[in-house]
């Protein structure tokens, strides 16, 4: 595996060619046809994707060493469980996702943090399915969000989702890296009751990135200090958020993770390093909750 190539270098969105015919099956077929199509498109994409087979076998491996009792199956099933998700996606935004098909843990605790007039910072990972979550935010008015995007990263999907609704483009801010203008930006938000979500399983883009190394899965995995930064700057309150696909529902789990981030300069390093292996280790718990949801197709464990 190429271990100085960096995850933004690599084209996760190279199967948005086959999602848009998976998608013309859906729209016109529905989901239990679509089964058949997904198959070949998925089985081309694994032959061709060989890093993508290593780094998913080496991340199956290492959730069987954390939990010998999951037996989640192979890189092949990996991929398949990624392209129902983009499907997901797809088909969320093209207005077959209602609230029915959804389940919560938390929300009530978050609503009141909304009505409170002060908004708050959501942790997200590459776990699940967050564009569910960016869903429900545009058919309840009572929720703003606003997600931070890599633009190089997601600029493909992201234009093949506004070609079914335009509304998938609203509310992306794409930034590469965090700066003060980002910062502003975003406080004016909180202060307006709105969600700001940013991804914290992912380092950043830059040549010398500010990362920290924090026990995941049974090794050291690098994570970024920038969202744990950027919610310290904040002032706000911090929740994680994930979205799984359990039992045939959309599961969001609103989970509180911090009244206010602090890193006081005498003890910086230490207190992020703590907050950072706080988020790493919740990420874990959810991990081995709906391992094959996990799409990070990279050594994650290298950057």
């Amino acid at each position: 595996m190429n271990q100085t190539r960096h995850w933004a270098e690599m084209q996760e969105s190279g199967i948005v060619w086959g999602m848009r015919l998976l998608l013309k099956v859906y729209l016109l077929c529905g989901r239990r046809i679509l089964q058949v199509f997904l198959y070949p498109v998925v089985s081309y994409y694994w032959l061709v994707n060989k890093q993508g087979r290593q780094a998913s076998r080496a991340y199956l491996d290492r959730v069987a060493g954390c939990s010998p009792s999951l037996k989640p199956g192979g890189s092949y099933r990996h991929f398949i469980c990624f392209a129902n998700a983009l499907i997901d996606k797809l088909a969320a935004w093209s207005g077959a996702l209602s609230h029915s098909d959804v389940e919560y843990h938390g929300r009530d605790a978050l609503m009141a943090q909304i009505a409170s007039g002060r908004g708050a910072v959501m942790l997200g990972s590459h776990l699940g399915n967050l564009d569910v979550c960016r869903v429900l935010a545009y058919l309840d008015k009572d929720i703003r969000i606003n997600v931070l995007v890599h633009t190089k990263h997601a600029e493909n999907f992201n234009r093949l989702l506004s070609q079914y609704n335009e509304a998938s483009s609203m509310n992306l801010i794409q930034v590469t890296e965090i700066t003060a203008a980002t910062s502003i930006l975003l406080n004016d938000k909180i202060d307006n009751g709105e969600l700001v979500i940013i991804t914290a399983d992912r380092t950043p883009v830059s040549e010398q990135p500010r990362v920290l190394m924090a026990r995941f899965l049974g090794d050291e995995a690098p994570f970024p200090q920038g969202p744990f930064i950027l919610a310290a700057l904040l002032k706000c309150p911090v929740y994680t958020l994930f979205c799984l696909k359990q039992r045939g529902k959309h599961v969001i789990y609103f989970d509180h993770f911090s009244d206010g981030l602090k890193f006081p300069r005498k003890t910086r390093e230490q207190a992020m390093q703590e907050t950072i292996q706080r988020y790493a280790g919740r990420l874990q718990a959810y991990c081995l909750k709906e391992p094959l949801q996990w799409f990070n197709f990279f050594d994650f464990w290298r950057g």
